[in-house]
This record gives C-alpha cells, structure tokens and sequence, in this order.
C-alpha cells in the first residue's frame, strides 16, 4: 500500500503509488503515523503538480486547463497546518487532470474512449458527473471546452486506477483506522480550493464552505465546532452549498464506527497572489485560521472517543492502549 519512508521529505513521510509515465514519482506521501498528536487527517487529492509530459501532449490548453483543475497551492496549506497541529497528512501528487481522486472509480464517460458504457459499469447515476465533464478523468472546462486532443486509450485509464486511485484510498482507510483505534474516533479533513464565490441577499460569498454530506458525514458537534471557529475569527462560513462533500466522504466516513469526515473549500482569494497562480500574502493567516480549526476539531473528536470508550467499556479498548 505504501512504500518505505522518503527520507528526503520528512523523517514521517512514506509515499505510495505510481504516477503513469513520471519515473519514480509517487502518486501520494502521507506524513506522520498513528501517534499524530492529534486524532485528525488532513488529505489533500487535488492539488498534485507532477505532470508527465505525454500528458501534457495531449492537452488542448495545458496551462489553462492544469491550474484550473488544481486546488492550486492547496497543499501548502495542509503543509503548514500539519506542521503546526501534529495531525497526519496525505497529499496527492497525481494531477487531476490525470485522474481525480474525488470520484468513483466507474465515474467514467466512456465516450472518451470511443465506448458504450460496459455492462455493470455502474450505469447513469456512476456516471452523473462524468456527463458534466468533471469525472474520474476530466474531460471539458466552462469557458475551455473539451481538454483533449483525442480520445483516451483504455490502458491510461487502467493504469492511472492502478497506480493511483487504488493505494490512495486504502492508505486514507486505513490512517483513519489507526487513528480510530488509538483515540477511539477520528476525523478526516478533506482539504480544497474554490474560486470565489458571489455574493448572495446583500452579503460577500462565503470564503469557506464546509461540507458533511448534510449531516451524513460527521457528528453535529464537529460541524458546528468548525462553524464557531470561523465565526470567532469574523470568516464568513457556508455550509453545504454549492459543496456538500464528494466521493472521499462517501466513501471514507462511517460516523457509527467513530471515523467522521469534512470537505472544506478555501477561496483561493484568501491564500493565492492577484493572479490566483503563486502563494499570496494571505497565505501564512490562513495556515493560521486552520490551523487553529484542526486544533479545535481535533478536541472535539478525542471527545467523543473518549466517550465511546466509557460506553464500550475497557476490554474493547485493550488493544488500543497497549
């Protein structure tokens, strides 16, 4: 699932798949382990940058089109909050453009490889936001249109599941499970962009959107932690709308069994320079802002795996402690 450490990042860094046709780069690194300091995992699936060529090739507007795509410098932010906080962190390397680690993996328009749609494979509603342009593999842009030189062969699409999309998602399941076991419950923080959004009855947009899936994701009390935090620091906060959580937290949160789960979307007005491209001036008070929210997010969670350990009683937990 995950290789052996990469010294040359981080003494706690590990790193996992492969990136199809980019020699000897991983698809993610994951850093620090299950004695983080804090019962949280940060993942950040979309702000990968490690481009191989081929694939660049075969873009219509490579540079458009890729910074686009990005949750662009995104994965400073979940640098420096992990720095700060001790939480676990898992950042993708794999462009979106190459396969996006929010979908499904039968999220495919099968139009992109000259094919119907094969049987079992999920059918309309697997493929809902694949006919928007935004499925597993990208396929068109408001205001760019189609990405694509050509059609898709199906061994990319084979090959990018593979190196990719298949370790990455074991390795968010079984950090949470670690976690899980250690502090009784955990909590993973999907970290993303946004461009900014309009205003909306007479107030700015909203620079944060926190999405839990309407409640489905997470304990109410993670939420409406996080909704306190950023009302403390005067940051207006949307919740759910237009982002709700995508497949990461469908797949990955089991409130039940005491792993809990949020999407939260920055404007990159907060953290980018003017021309939304390099890391801006906001950049070091954001890292701040969440890192103070991890913080926050992180007691609240050892809360309530501490009563969920009361309620289990101490055999239940025997493993964990030792």
């Amino acid at each position: 699932m995950v290789a052996e450490a990469d010294r040359t990042r981080d003494s706690r860094a590990v790193t996992g798949g492969t990136i199809p046709g980019a020699a000897h780069q991983p698809a993610f690194t994951l850093v620090g382990g299950p004695l983080a300091a804090l019962p949280v995992l940060i993942s950040v699936p979309h702000a990968g940058r490690a481009y191989p060529r081929y694939l660049l090739d075969r873009m219509r507007h490579p540079e458009l089109a890729a910074t686009r795509l990005e949750d662009r410098h995104a994965d400073l932010l979940g640098e420096g909050v992990a720095a700060a906080t001790g939480a676990m962190l898992l950042v993708a390397h794999a462009p979106r453009a190459m396969i996006d680690l929010n979908r499904a993996a039968d999220d495919v328009d099968w139009e992109m490889f000259g094919k119907p749609v094969p049987a079992g494979g999920g059918g309309q509603a697997a493929n809902r936001r694949a006919r928007s342009g935004l499925g597993l593999i990208p396929r068109r842009l408001s205001g760019l249109g189609e990405l694509w030189k050509r059609r898709h062969e199906e061994v990319d699409l084979v090959q990018r599941i593979e190196g990719v999309h298949k370790p990455y998602h074991p390795c968010i399941a079984d950090s949470l499970e670690r976690l899980r076991q250690r502090w009784g419950a955990a909590l993973l923080l999907d970290l993303h962009s946004m461009p900014s959004l309009p205003p909306t009855g007479g107030m700015r947009g909203a620079e944060l959107v926190l999405g839990d899936r309407f409640g489905a994701a997470c304990h109410g009390g993670i939420s409406a932690r996080a909704f306190s935090h950023f009302a403390g620091a005067g940051r207006l906060a949307a919740h759910n709308r237009p982002y709700a959580g995508g497949y990461v937290l469908e797949r990955h949160a089991q409130p039940a069994r005491g792993i809990h789960a949020l999407q939260l979307e920055v404007d990159r007005a907060c953290y980018l320079d003017s021309q939304l491209d390099a890391p801006g001036p906001g950049l070091a008070g954001m890292i701040a802002l969440l890192a103070d929210l991890v913080r926050a997010l992180g007691e609240e969670v050892a809360a309530l795996g501490r009563a969920e350990r009361r309620d289990s009683g101490p055999a239940d937990w025997a493993e964990a402690a030792e």
